[in-house]
């Protein structure tokens, strides 16, 4: 079994991030996870948001049954 042993005059130092920088990040990763949810799990084509075509329903045709939406 591997030890861990940092090298001589070398101090492990945490990585700290700035209240606003993280707040921006779970923000739009949020937002991000949300697009990608509707385009999935809700867009129907017929009531889409982005016009009556199919093109965005069936792009993600096969993974909406994958991940187990139904969509007939």
């Amino acid at each position: 079994m591997a030890t861990y042993a940092p090298q001589p005059g070398v101090s492990a130092r945490p990585v700290t991030l700035a209240v606003p920088t993280t707040a921006l990040l779970l923000i739009g990763t949020t937002l991000l996870a949300l697009l990608v949810y509707y385009f999935i799990g809700i867009d129907q084509g017929a009531v889409s948001i982005f016009g009556t075509d199919n093109h965005v329903h069936e792009f993600v045709h096969d993974a909406r049954h994958f991940l187990g939406f139904p969509c007939h």
